[in-house]
């Protein structure tokens, strides 16, 4: 089988994580990495004795013999980065959140759309095993009519007022970096809500520090959610059921998954998915299934999820009266 041949822009840590999945599959071909720094390019691809390094993002995205480019700058620098790689005809796998609002969304998939090129936002929860069985067990009716959600992800983080969580150039806040997974897997099980609540603790910076989210929808079902920057949370998630109810162990969004089923009169049932890679073979996986397939968009996390899941986010900072200097006169 002939390798999908990928490049990476924004060597940080997510990268490295990327990279060394990348090199488990046997179908991949990491052959460039860009940066804003030639040395660092340099650095990273020594390490996993990538051939290319360039030192220009414009470089790796006009470099021929690349099929994908994996984008793991800061949000920020997502709709750029995008564009400008989907104009120079190659497929991209950017970052969640796809963008910081729905008009750098809507231009993204204007593009692709456009130059006919593949485009997935990274949301890796998606593609991993334990989402896999959770959807099955649903579709199986194992816990009776789903009516309700509970999910959050917190954590303690260093403040730092210029560093990429805390500013707001750069798209900081929890509901951007974290909120987005619990947000995810509403709009998964349930859709786009049909009312949103929601309050926050902005810092000195602007950004939300701390949120809470209830959505609502028609017919009685609800999702509870919680982002914190300030504070170490449980990180899992609920599911609950007329019959029962799943439990997404900590931390839910990533490997090793253990998810727990509780049926009515029934002893809990608990499946455990080892970690075998970081994480993030299975995105690159379907993405390279897609690209095979001449598909510009995955059915699993197609662009339209990601069109609804960045106006929710948007809806949601409307309510928390959070504005990045993107926005301009487009605030959501």
């Amino acid at each position: 089988m002939e390798k999908i041949r990928w490049g990476i822009i924004g060597p940080g840590k997510i990268a490295h994580k990327m990279a060394q999945d990348l090199l488990t599959l046997d179908d991949a071909e990491l052959v460039a990495v860009g940066s804003r720094s030639l040395d660092r390019a340099k650095n990273f691809a020594a390490q996993y004795s990538i051939p290319y390094a360039f030192g220009e993002y414009a470089d790796i995205a006009r470099f021929d013999e690349i099929d994908v480019i994996y984008i793991a700058t800061p949000h920020h620098g997502h709709a750029d980065h995008t564009i400008m790689c989907l104009r120079q005809g190659k497929g991209v796998l950017c970052e969640k959140p796809l963008a910081i609002n729905s008009y750098q969304v809507d231009r993204m998939l204007r593009e692709a759309q456009a130059n006919q090129v593949f485009l997935m936002e990274a949301i890796w929860t998606r593609f991993l095993p334990q989402t896999a069985y959770i959807l099955e067990q649903i579709a199986n009716n194992r816990i009776g009519e789903v009516h309700s959600i509970k999910a959050d992800f917190g954590f303690s983080a260093n403040y730092d007022p210029t560093g990429r969580l805390f500013n707001p150039y750069m798209g900081g806040g929890a509901l951007l970096d974290i909120g987005i997974y619990p947000v995810f897997l509403t709009l998964l099980l349930f859709g786009k809500p049909d009312h949103i609540l929601a309050n926050a603790i902005l810092g000195a910076t602007g950004v939300d520090e701390e949120d809470g989210i209830l959505f609502s929808y028609h017919g009685g079902r609800m999702a509870h959610l919680h982002a914190s920057l300030r504070n170490l949370t449980r990180s899992e998630a609920f599911i609950y059921g007329s019959q029962g109810y799943i439990q997404i162990h900590t931390r839910w969004h990533q490997p090793p998954g253990q998810v727990t089923i509780v049926n009515k009169g029934e002893r809990p049932v608990t499946r455990y998915f080892p970690e075998t890679t970081n994480g993030y073979a299975y995105e690159a996986a379907e993405v390279m299934a897609c690209l095979r397939n001449g598909k510009l968009e995955s059915d699993q996390l197609n662009w339209s999820f990601s069109r609804d899941l960045i106006n929710v986010l948007d809806a949601i900072r409307q309510q928390l009266g959070l504005v990045y200097p993107q926005d301009g006169t487009r605030m959501p």
